[in-house]
């Protein structure tokens, strides 16, 4: 074999490969669907699959690839330089959804009208402190010794601290300390919600370890903790005034002082102030779980599709299953007598084909229509878009 042939190769094969994984094709068989069929769905990853995969930076750090947290960084989020962000982040606790805000006493509490003047109450008989919205922006606080009792009213919004200590949160799910304050916020439509306003590196110590297992490589963990920094600095400039982030997966998940862990805490100082930049700007560091061996275009350089050696082959991620009946899978489209599913068009890109992005549903009653991939994800809950219909039956 001339020399020239066996380098051109590899060219002419990865074109091959390339267009194979990258263009949209019509994809899988269709199913008949009759009135009472189990419908089976199987899939990899788990969550958008747009820019760092968690798993795919717990197998980086790992031999035999063994890369630091910059390198890991890199190759999810390439072209990304480092920058250094401080000050403030605004979460909203999404689990307080009582109509005030409650706390448990403690030493040093310390309550503040934003913007304006701060107290002290020296209550020794108090076991616990509430602050509830009243008419004409002005806010009741009381206290609690054996019976509930009004301590002052103050007009605006309200925050209660502790001097750098947590505070005991009592939301319907339970009681979580928090660091920083805890603010009664009024939106617009009059809804009540609760605030943790604290300095980010504090809040980095409860985004971590509700991110990712405290018990995975620090390199891992150092990459996770600028990713979920640079995300929160990113959301800051979004121009909410009233919060910043929420504390679910909706944004990143946040636990608070409880969920805090040694070594995610490690990770986190070892970071203390780095944040992915791009053009100058805070980057969008987007991540997920898994990206099922492919990451996903995110729209932005700095998060293209391209593949994914280093995320392994865990049940947890790979080969799910999920089983719904026709009712149920009805149900979730609001749709009557499906007849016929299709998985119609796929990315072309990773494992199963790519994700799926549009699935053709038939019904009796003249539904005939391709529905986008995503939709299908989120109306039946799968962990992903990269998914195939394995059994109708």
């Amino acid at each position: 074999m001339s020399r020239g042939i066996r380098l051109l190769a590899p060219v002419v094969i990865a074109a091959v490969v390339l267009a194979l994984t990258t263009s949209p094709a019509v994809a899988d068989p269709g199913h008949d669907v009759p009135d009472d069929a189990d419908i089976v769905i199987m899939g990899d990853g788990s969550g958008h699959g747009i820019g760092m995969s968690q798993y795919g930076a717990y197998g980086a750090a790992r031999a035999p690839y063994s890369m630091s947290s910059r390198q890991i960084l890199r190759f999810y989020y390439p072209g990304t330089g480092l920058g250094t962000a401080r000050g403030q982040v605004k979460v909203w606790i999404s689990a307080d959804r009582d109509r005030d805000l409650r706390v448990d006493d403690r030493q040093g509490l310390t309550i503040r009208r934003v913007g304006g003047r701060t107290w002290r109450p020296r209550v020794p008989r108090a076991s616990k402190w509430r602050v509830t919205p009243a008419r004409g922006g002005v806010h009741v606080i009381r206290y609690r010794a054996r019976t509930w009792r009004t301590w002052k009213r103050v007009r605006g919004t309200v925050e209660l601290s502790a001097g750098g200590r947590p505070l005991r949160l009592r939301t319907p799910s339970g009681a979580v300390r928090y660091r920083g304050a805890l603010r009664s916020t009024r939106l617009r439509s009059g809804q009540r919600i609760t605030v943790n306003v604290l300095p980010l590196e504090q809040y980095l110590r409860g985004v971590v370890p509700s991110e990712m297992p405290a018990g995975w490589p620090q390199r891992a963990l150092r990459a996770q903790a600028v990713a979920a920094r640079t995300y929160a600095v990113h959301e800051r400039g979004d121009g909410n005034t009233y919060y910043d982030v929420c504390d679910t997966a909706a944004c990143q998940a946040y636990g608070g002082a409880r969920s805090e862990e040694p070594a995610t805490t490690r990770a986190v100082t070892a970071t203390s102030g780095d944040v992915l930049t791009f053009g100058g700007q805070t980057a969008l560091a987007m991540y997920s779980a898994s990206n099922g061996g492919y990451t996903v275009d995110g729209g932005e350089p700095y998060l293209p599709a391209q593949d994914d050696p280093h995320e392994g082959d865990s049940d947890d991620y790979y080969g799910w299953r999920r089983t719904f009946t026709t009712r149920q899978f009805e149900k979730a489209f609001g749709l009557g007598n499906l007849t016929y599913l299709r998985v119609e068009t796929r990315d072309g890109r990773g494992p199963r084909g790519g994700r799926v992005t549009e699935v053709r549903m038939r019904t009796e009653g003249g539904f005939d229509e391709p529905v986008d991939g995503e939709k299908v994800r989120r109306n039946l809950g799968l962990p992903s878009s990269l998914f195939e219909v394995t059994r109708v039956r």
